[in-house]
């Protein structure tokens, strides 16, 4: 029973034995497999012949103060074998007593965990790169915070400015409508980021908990989810600052893409509140400002969401369409959030005019709309509702082939 003892730890652990000195006088078979050496190049060799130069002396000088008291020792041991790699063993040296009670020999007994150390130095590693991405992200968030900030004083003192050149009544609206839009897109910012940080947090707890398993694969997965999240809410940040840049130029933009801006700026409101979008677009490019056209589409998209809240609508649809004719093209938006009512459908546009409650609109944002379509596409903003769907047409004319 003994020798079977002896047979069943030879077999599956990492066994050698050395005299008082450290010359090894025994190793099994799987000291030779992991080590490159065979058993004649180590028996009448030292033991440190496996000895790793990264180790420090004072490990070793500690091993053998303990051994030599005759107490058993117990570490995690880094390794060189012969072919110049690296490995990693769980190590226990035993003290054998003679019959006097005087130390004879050593024997070590060892298991390889080579692997669980390197998955550790992975995810050590790959948590080091997600910190310097945080910080670079906490960069990121502080500048674009400022810019922002700046921009919204640099809006202050253009709405001061016009106030002072020209009393008219529908340009301060249109600095007040910009304001509140500027409250709504901040509001969206913090709604974008809500949920991308929940699930920034459980997939780093997934990362954790793939490699305690050593489940290598997901621990990549889970590693590149968390820098797109990152990335994602990075770009997040620049989409909101781009969109309020001041001072854009008229120049040719495509309607689709304008509009596939402001449909990304809502993507996760819309996500939330199950809102389905559906679209139809014909390639159509259009001489103005292109902002101005996205922040029309984002307060009629707006509109829809904030009616499928309010009326408790539970199949949410928005269709978009944009058609060419011959002189003109025409972008419609139709939602089944529940109709309006015919006596507030010719109100609708009027400044200062709401159907919500006064703390969730202005009564400004159809108005600016209409007013951008006129004045500055020189278009037309109308509605029609019937049958719980309502439908705002956006009419722009296009230029004249005998016109170019």
């Amino acid at each position: 029973m003994l020798k079977q003892y002896q047979e069943a730890i030879e077999n599956s652990n990492i066994v050698s034995k050395t005299d008082v000195n450290g010359i090894i006088t025994f190793v099994n078979d799987e000291f030779c497999k992991i080590s490159g050496y065979c058993q004649a190049e180590l028996l009448g060799k030292n033991h440190n012949i496996v000895r790793h130069p990264d180790v420090p002396s004072a490990k070793f000088k500690l091993l053998w103060k303990t051994i030599k008291s005759k107490q058993i020792f117990k570490a995690t041991v880094k390794n060189r074998a012969k072919d110049g790699s690296t490995f990693y063993v769980n190590t226990t040296v035993i003290p054998i007593l003679d019959e006097y009670g005087e130390i004879e020999e050593f024997i070590a007994i060892r298991y390889d965990v080579t692997k669980e150390v390197f998955y550790r130095e992975s995810l050590e590693k790959k948590e080091y790169e997600l910190e310097l991405l945080n910080a670079e992200l906490e960069k990121r968030v502080a500048l674009k915070t400022k810019a922002i900030k700046e921009l919204n004083e640099t809006l202050e003192i253009r709405v001061l400015e016009e106030i002072k050149k020209n009393e008219e009544k529908q340009k301060l609206m249109f600095w007040q409508s910009r304001f509140a839009s500027l409250g709504e897109m901040l509001a969206n910012i913090a709604h974008q980021w809500r949920q991308p940080l929940t699930e920034l947090n459980l997939t780093l707890f997934s990362l954790k908990k793939a490699a305690y398993q050593r489940r290598e694969e997901d621990i990549e997965i889970f590693y590149n989810e968390s820098k797109n999240l990152i990335k994602n809410m990075s770009n997040t940040i620049e989409d909101f600052s781009n969109f309020f840049k001041p001072d854009r130029k008229r120049e040719y933009f495509l309607l689709h893409e304008s509009i596939e801006e402001a449909l990304q700026i809502l993507k996760r409101v819309f996500v939330k509140d199950e809102i389905e979008i559906i679209t139809l677009y014909e390639d159509v490019s259009l001489l103005g400002i292109s902002n101005e056209f996205t922040q029309v589409m984002i307060n009629l998209l707006t509109n829809s969401r904030d009616a499928f809240v309010a009326n408790k609508i539970e199949k949410r649809t928005i269709s978009i369409c944009i058609k060419k004719r011959e002189y003109t093209v025409t972008i419609s938006v139709t939602d089944n959030a529940g109709g309006i009512a015919k006596s507030k459908r010719y109100k609708i546009f009027e400044p200062y005019f709401t159907t919500k409650h006064t703390s969730q609109g202005t009564g400004l944002g159809l108005f600016m709309s209409k007013m951008i379509c006129e004045k500055g596409f020189n278009g037309a903003l109308d509605v029609d509702s019937k049958d719980e769907k309502t439908t705002f047409h956006i009419t722009f004319p296009l230029e004249r082939k005998d016109e170019k």
